[in-house]
């Protein structure tokens, strides 16, 4: 009788451990989810707009990230050197009186003169003592010129307030001081609306990023930052490339596929035909990601809601392409041949001779694609959304093409 107490202690002791561990993990886990992107201490982690250096004010002084206010409407701002798609931020700010400033997200550099010209931004200022007459759309926690902020509680000039910034695809949330005080969808009919009635619409690229830097903005005032945090909520969804071989795939032709160094590999044959890997499966409604090199030629493509009969493909392409030619761009295979082709100051968005981010988001009848985080197109069109099939990878024909291809993931949406 008691060998089996003793059994019976142990192995509830043992039910009981794991319990507390996993619980403990859990925890760990959670709490570790959050990276700091201010160590109190240095400015590592930030650099300047389109700088490598910090722009002159920046400093940190008691724990806090601080900017003098040297700044000004064309310079002075900071961003991460990290960027990122979906995520949540939370920071706590003090801003001087009369101060104005604000933390801007998905910022882009490349051909933007400023981080306010691609990043949308959350509105930091001083509401009631600022020099001049403050707009709702001008106000803190108001998307700067878009959407004004409602049922807010600030602190007093030069005391903490907490802000929190919820970016998670196209949904938006801007929290105060616990307080939810906006909502709102990027890239819709209304958004876009309110894009060309306000000072946006001189800006094209203004908000349309799928991913870039966090930056913190000098307006000309003295502005404390601390406490700030990240946590990275982007969901690539499942691998569709194993990294190892081509299972899960189907070849369609005589070109060549293969995988070496864990990169998927294609490359023409001696017929110097088209070729096509397809999925096995069939989607739908989803969002792709997708990275490319082309090693020669490069003229390929990546094929979405189509059906293959031997080298016949029917349905609709983003181009890839050398430089010149329409990267980004959708064409319809067998059909009305090119449905939205790239204006010719996007072309330089590609990178020749490098590895290239391609995000593809098909959503009913709806396409939106992005190259290296760039808008490259938002069609809606009616036979697209009827479209059903399978996603494919191109050769095209007349021999010398070689392109890699790794980081394949697709997240299917309901």
């Amino acid at each position: 009788m008691d060998n089996i107490k003793y059994i019976s202690v142990a192995f509830c002791l043992l039910l009981f451990i794991p319990f507390s561990t996993v619980f403990s993990q859990n925890k760990e886990k959670e709490n570790s989810d959050w990276v700091d992107l201010f160590d109190g201490k240095t400015t590592h982690g930030w650099k300047g707009f389109k700088s490598e250096k910090l722009p002159a004010g920046w400093s940190v002084k008691d724990g806090n990230l601080v900017t003098s206010g040297r700044g000004g409407d064309l310079g002075g701002d900071i961003i991460t050197i990290g960027q990122y798609e979906d995520f949540e931020l939370k920071l706590e700010w003090a801003i001087s009186k009369g101060g104005n400033s604000g933390i801007f997200f998905r910022v882009l550099e490349h051909r933007y003169p400023t981080a306010y010209a691609t990043g949308p931004e959350y509105q930091l200022i001083d509401d009631i003592g600022f020099p001049g007459e403050l707009g709702e759309w001008q106000k803190t926690g108001a998307n700067y010129a878009m959407h004004n902020a409602m049922n807010k509680t600030l602190k007093p000039v030069g005391e903490f307030n907490k802000s929190r910034l919820l970016v998670k695809g196209s949904h938006v949330e801007h929290w105060l001081n616990g307080v939810k005080v906006l909502e709102y969808e990027l890239w819709t009919d209304d958004w876009k609306s309110k894009v060309l009635a306000c000072k946006w619409k001189d800006y094209p690229g203004y908000g349309l990023a799928r991913k870039g830097h966090i930056g913190l903005q000098d307006h000309g005032s003295e502005i404390k930052f601390r406490n700030i945090k990240i946590r990275d909520l982007s969901e690539l969804g499942k691998p569709i490339f194993n990294g190892r071989d081509l299972n899960g795939w189907k070849v369609y032709g005589t070109e060549k596929w293969y995988v070496e160094n864990g990169e998927l590999i294609c490359e023409s044959g001696p017929d110097k035909a088209y070729g096509y890997l397809g999925t096995e499966r069939k989607y739908k409604d989803f969002i792709l990601h997708i990275e490319f090199l082309q090693k020669s030629n490069g003229n390929s493509g990546v094929f979405f809601r189509s059906m293959i009969e031997r080298t016949k493909i029917t349905g609709w392409q983003v181009e890839v392409a050398p430089k010149g030619n329409d990267t980004g761009g959708i064409y319809e295979s067998y059909g009305r041949g090119w449905l939205y082709q790239i204006p010719e100051e996007k072309e330089n968005i590609l990178k020749e001779g490098e590895w290239n981010e391609m995000v593809i988001q098909v959503v009913g009848n709806r396409v939106m694609t992005w190259l290296n985080n760039e808008l490259m197109t938002d069609l809606t069109d009616e036979m697209i959304g009827k479209g059903n099939g399978i996603v494919a990878l191109q050769i095209h024909d007349g021999g010398g093409v070689k392109v890699k291809w790794r980081n394949i993931f697709l997240k299917e949406l309901d």
